[in-house]
């Protein structure tokens, strides 16, 4: 067999493939327009192998690799997960095989879109909230004043954490997300640090909600009563899956609000198709979600068998990465895959990831944007990027802007 994979050792690779692969923070994805080397890495490269393992740039590869059974979440020697905060699996992002698919039927109805359509009007209500707090000035810093507090609020209600937590956690999440050091291993144990800190007060509020008289319908009353195999969770599995619900609950779809936003703050054509039909712009979310793909990369990986697929050989033990932003970009599947086009058919991108691990917030992820954006709409007719300002991207694990200041005519 001929490998596919081609061979390029990590001093060699440009900044773009070491983000990519390793997480490496070097800037490469911090410019305003890094498309064209993801088409060529999905093109050009769509399968690297290098000292640590081998990564999949193109949909067809990132697909097969995310669904076969020999490819696990965390690492099979030492069972640790990477960049999350925690040096246990987390429930049920790294967890695989039957007891993933278990928790997944646990925690899958409460994010199911019959259920989440339930939450609109609460979440629409919400960003008018929001927005009343700046429509009258006619200028906003979008990620501050509108894309942070609106899906963290939402959050702190659906999750059942006390509202004055709200900025601990955030705090906790980005040092987790954002960890300082030069290195994988200097990040990971930054990283962990304060995953422990954010344990220690969830295992706090755990501790009190055990006790209280009344139990409000929220998340975390959810979790109190689970059972697995006829037992109920102990209190360090419910910590456990209260650290990734705080992780991605506060992160995700507001990187995705100030990307979606701001793109369309620079391109006033199709921002004008979405006020004169607002009926485009759930098409307008996944084709923005698609050329932007907010969390680029799903990761790290692990393979616990020798395994061939599409033509790669891919060895036990082996990290593994998948590029949800290169397949997304990739042209032997989207047509013009640089053109951001709302009438884009059959457009299933991997924005959301694939496999057996795809988002498991995904429907409320994409009803938040939805209404983050409709709402928007109907309280402004129009905005643009403040004069001589430019959205400053931040790649770090996650990409948006880290500020995104708008000028506006309120309706």
């Amino acid at each position: 067999m001929t490998d596919r994979a081609v061979h390029i050792p990590y001093a060699e690779m440009d900044l773009a493939m070491r983000t990519m692969l390793t997480y490496e923070h070097n800037g490469a994805m911090d410019v305003k327009c890094p498309y064209a080397r993801l088409v060529d890495l999905a093109t050009e490269t769509p399968v690297v192998r290098w000292e640590m393992g081998v990564g999949f740039f193109s949909m067809a590869d990132v697909v097969a690799v995310g669904n076969h059974p020999a490819v696990v979440s965390a690492n099979p020697v030492t069972h640790e997960p990477i960049g999350m905060g925690s040096a246990e699996p987390l429930i049920p992002l790294h967890l695989d095989g039957d007891v993933h698919r278990h928790y997944r039927k646990l925690i899958d109805p409460l994010f199911a879109p019959r259920q989440v359509a339930l939450l609109e009007a609460g979440f629409r209500q919400l960003a008018d909230d929001v927005i009343d707090q700046f429509i009258a000035a006619g200028e906003v810093d979008l990620m501050a004043e509108y894309a942070v507090p609106l899906p963290a609020t939402m959050f702190m209600q659906l999750f059942g954490a006390p509202m004055e937590d709200l900025p601990f956690f955030t705090e906790m999440k980005d040092r987790i997300l954002k960890a300082e050091g030069t290195s994988r291993e200097e990040r990971e144990v930054y990283g962990r640090k304060y995953g422990l800190q954010l344990r220690a007060r969830l295992a706090e509020i755990i501790a009190e909600r055990r006790t209280a008289a009344e139990q409000p319908d929220d998340l975390i009353t959810r979790f109190l009563t689970w059972e697995v195999d006829g037992d109920r969770l102990s209190d360090d599995d419910i910590v456990n899956v209260a650290h990734l619900f705080v992780i991605a609950g506060l992160d995700t779809v507001t990187s995705s609000i100030g990307c979606l936003v701001g793109w369309l703050a620079e391109h006033p054509e199709q921002r004008r198709q979405l006020f004169d039909d607002p009926s485009l712009i759930p098409a307008a979310v996944e084709e923005l979600m698609r050329y932007h793909s907010p969390v680029n990369v799903g990761g790290p990986r692990w393979a616990t068998e020798d395994f061939e697929v599409n033509g790669v050989s891919v060895k036990q033990g082996d990290m593994v990465l998948l590029g949800w932003w290169t397949a997304n970009l990739d042209p032997a599947v989207f047509a013009d895959p640089l053109e951001v086009n709302f009438t884009r058919e059959a457009n299933r991108h991997a924005a959301y990831a694939t496999g057996r691990h795809r988002c498991l917030g995904s429907h409320l992820a994409r009803l938040e944007l939805r209404v983050a954006i409709e709402q928007l709409h109907r309280r402004v007719s129009d905005y643009s990027l403040a004069p001589g300002a430019e959205p400053d991207y931040k790649w770090e694990g996650v990409r948006a802007p880290a500020t995104l200041p708008l000028v506006f005519t309120a309706r």
